[in-house]
């Protein structure tokens, strides 16, 4: 089979196609011919991080759907044939999250991803496709999805009625718009390009707010919103933007925070919280129950990812280049078998 490893060669990172040989699963093993992966903002932090070497050898990427094409002895809720989505924590299938389940994020420095031809899952790391979407559609699910529900309904309560701010248009902003647009809740969006505000409109945002026309764009939140704020920030951006999403919020609201792309350690003033009766959610993906609720409410809503672009498996780092370009509006996939 094939797959992909991250290389470092004389500090230049990039990703690899190589040989190895098809794996067989163990004990409540199976193993899943991947039919199609995709990318996150975290690819990319994952490939920076890799001029220390740490990463050298290690196959990239942590969302893919596939078809069962093998299975270890004790596996009996899957069949050969069966399409099913990886959960992007290994090990965490259910429950209150807990720190040994780090080390078990696919496409990390601890644990091989999802890039290459066949991998190796235990079965309880899988969900089953929802029937409505495509093998591509789904391997968007597991990073970006998973941590849009995660964060709006399992910690943040998001209900019909409710008010939500997103920043920006990449692929969490984009679930977050769509699941909680399926509730009836209200959502503003933020972004720099008048063309992505006009497709955000066009899948339910109420309000729009081109951030570098309006940099005080806290102020025309408020405005908004009746001076109110929102119930819910999905705080994507880190220090350049949690200040005003702190300054955004309504009383008893909740900010959920995902992003760090403006860069990591933000130091805001977290004095407004407590006069608010605010909450503050870390959140850093989800499990696979997380997964399997998100497809079924998918599924029940008839919701489809957006997807950006897809690229042929030989075009890996095309695909990468083009994410780290920023112009994408949703997913960017990999096919990797037909």
């Amino acid at each position: 089979m094939k797959a992909y490893k991250i290389k470092n060669i004389a500090g230049n990172i990039s990703l690899k196609l190589e040989e190895n040989l098809i794996p067989e699963p163990g004990e409540n093993e199976v193993r899943i011919r991947v039919a199609a992966t995709s990318l996150n903002y975290r690819d990319l932090i994952m490939l920076d991080q890799a001029i220390d070497g740490s990463l050298d050898d290690r196959v990239p990427l942590s969302d893919g759907a596939g078809i069962v094409d093998a299975i270890g002895t004790g596996v009996t809720e899957w069949a050969m044939g069966d399409r099913v989505i990886i959960s992007y924590f290994r090990d965490w299938v259910s429950g209150r999250f807990r720190s040994a389940y780090l080390n078990s994020a696919l496409g990390g420095p601890d644990t091989d991803g999802v890039l290459a031809e066949y991998i190796i899952m235990p079965s309880s790391a899988l969900v089953s496709v929802p029937e409505h979407l495509s093998l591509e559609q789904a391997a968007t699910l597991p990073c970006a999805a998973v941590t849009a529900w995660h964060g709006l309904f399992v910690r943040g309560g998001l209900q019909a009625n409710d008010t939500l701010l997103v920043q920006g248009t990449g692929g969490v902003a984009l679930f977050a718009l769509q699941f909680a647009v399926a509730v009836g809740a209200r959502v503003i969006v933020l972004s720099s390009s008048d063309k992505k505000l006009e497709h955000a409109k066009a899948l339910g945002a109420s309000d729009l707010i081109n951030y570098q026309k309006t940099p005080e764009w806290q102020n025309a939140v408020r405005n908004a919103t009746s001076g109110e704020g929102v119930t819910h920030v999905l705080e994507l951006g880190g220090p350049d933007t949690y200040e005003r999403s702190l300054q955004s919020l309504a009383p008893t609201g909740h900010l959920i925070q995902v992003g760090v792309l403006t860069g990591f350690a933000p130091k805001p003033d977290l004095s407004i919280i407590q006069p608010l009766n605010a909450d503050i959610h870390g959140i850093i993906v989800g499990s696979t129950a997380h997964l399997h609720d998100l497809s079924e409410f998918m599924l029940s809503h008839n919701l489809f990812p957006i997807i950006d672009s897809s690229f042929a498996f030989e075009n890996a780092n095309s695909a990468i280049a083009h994410l780290r370009s920023g112009s994408h509006f949703g997913k960017v996939v990999l096919r990797v078998s037909s």
